[in-house]
């Protein structure tokens, strides 16, 4: 994984223990399995450095000699392998109408999933509940409980301040009074507890997991009950000054449209989103009256299905939305220049349906023709990419701070 650097490009501070003992981790992490001549070689370590290092690490049952490696001459070596299940994370996905809950091992593998619809703008209480059953019944599958817990992840409905995180925006989640409360769950499992914007992640998954593997400029839009951006330039995430870049919802697409809750006119959210698209059935049941779409409160599943099975409703439903939103992706292009953008979110399913008028647009109003074209896809993550994420962050984390992994190791005795 590109994204967790072993520090074999920089210059390493041989007379401290710890950062070589975090070097050393990061690389075997990177690399699944590898020598102790290779990390002697990459780090520039002496073997002996190395081989007190490897002592020091093997009893946290974060690495394992696991075999016999190819030699090219001489003494074969024994490999080192990162002990992927060794921990788990918890990625919580916390939506305007909905929990999720991903447990993940050390390498981002989906271990459980699980989810459940609650109306969490206008029940924080009750969203911490949810929150605690979720979680409570992922840990309760393994064997040995919340101490297999390294740290958890979560995402939120709102722009997260990364200098202030405990505080989120009242307007997109009312009955929270504009604080996270995840206090509350560092005291419970007493691990660490990170947080950021739902389409941050979901961009953070893509990257690292998803349609956008290792590509170094992507955007992730997710369309919801708003529409959120997340960036990634030059292969990191970029949050902006006050962590709110990527809030796409109050693009002005109509300056006389309807009014939208933050006041102003023809924003993006009130053409696109998942309540204006529900609103539209209504309007134009008139001009479709045999359409299934008609029958009992749809939902965006329902608008999604009716699209793929060629209900025109819904059809129009879905060229409208697109129009719109090929207007906002294309001003994106030619200000940021992506390699790709990702849609998720709702739509997201229709594939082609959505990617084809969209991609047309995109390649007419490329500004400059010799840039390499910016490639249109929809999320391989899925309703679950968002959790993922937040379970990434905390993995991420760990190896930016690798004390977390030092000090809530589990001892070989337990695995």
């Amino acid at each position: 994984m590109h994204r967790i650097n072993s520090t074999a490009e920089n210059k390493i501070d041989q007379h401290n223990p710890l950062l070589l003992k975090d070097s050393v981790l990061r690389l075997i992490w990177r690399e699944h399995q590898i020598s102790r001549a290779e990390i002697s070689r990459q780090l520039d370590l002496s073997r002996s450095t190395v081989t007190e290092i490897i002592k020091e690490i093997l009893p946290t049952g974060l690495v394992a000699e696991v075999g016999i490696g190819k030699s090219s001459g001489g003494r074969k070596p024994i490999l080192l392998q990162f002990q992927d299940d060794a921990k788990v994370i918890l990625g919580i996905d916390i939506g305007a109408t909905h929990v999720s809950v991903a447990m993940t091992n050390l390498r981002g593998k989906l271990l459980l999933w699980k989810e459940r619809n609650f109306p969490v703008r206008e029940d924080a209480e009750g969203t911490f509940n949810v929150i605690d059953e979720l979680c409570n019944e992922c840990l309760s599958t393994m064997k040995h409980g919340p101490n297999m817990l390294l740290s958890i992840g979560v995402s939120v409905p709102s722009p997260v301040d990364p200098i202030h995180p405990e505080y989120l925006s009242e307007t997109i989640i009312p009955a929270w009074h504009g604080k996270s409360g995840l206090e509350r769950l560092r005291e419970k499992y007493g691990v660490p507890v990170y947080l950021d914007n739902d389409a941050n992640l979901g961009a953070l998954a893509e990257n690292w997991w998803g349609a956008g593997k290792n590509v170094n400029d992507l955007i992730y839009i997710k369309i919801s009950s708003g529409v959120g951006a997340g960036y990634i330039f030059g292969g990191k995430l970029y949050r902006g000054s006050k962590g709110i870049a990527g809030e796409m919802s109050h693009m002005p697409i109509d300056p006389n449209g309807r009014l939208c809750g933050c006041g102003l006119r023809g924003c993006l959210a009130t053409v696109i989103s998942a309540w204006a698209l529900k609103e539209r059935i209504g309007t134009l049941s008139n001009l479709y009256p045999d359409s299934h779409l008609l029958n009992g409160s749809p939902t965006i599943i329902d608008i999604e299905n009716a699209a793929l099975d060629g209900d025109p409703l819904a059809i129009q439903i879905v060229n409208e939305a697109t129009t719109y939103l090929t207007s906002a992706i294309t001003s994106l292009v030619n200000l940021m220049n992506p390699d790709m953008i990702i849609i998720g979110g709702s739509l997201s399913r229709l594939g082609e349906l959505v990617i084809n008028p969209i991609q047309e647009k995109i390649d007419l109003c490329a500004l400059v023709s010799s840039v390499t074209k910016t490639k249109l896809v929809t999320s391989t993550l899925g309703s679950k990419g968002i959790a993922i994420g937040a379970a990434t962050m905390a993995i991420e984390q760990a190896f930016i701070d690798p004390k977390i992994l030092r000090e809530n190791s589990v001892p070989a005795v337990l695995k």
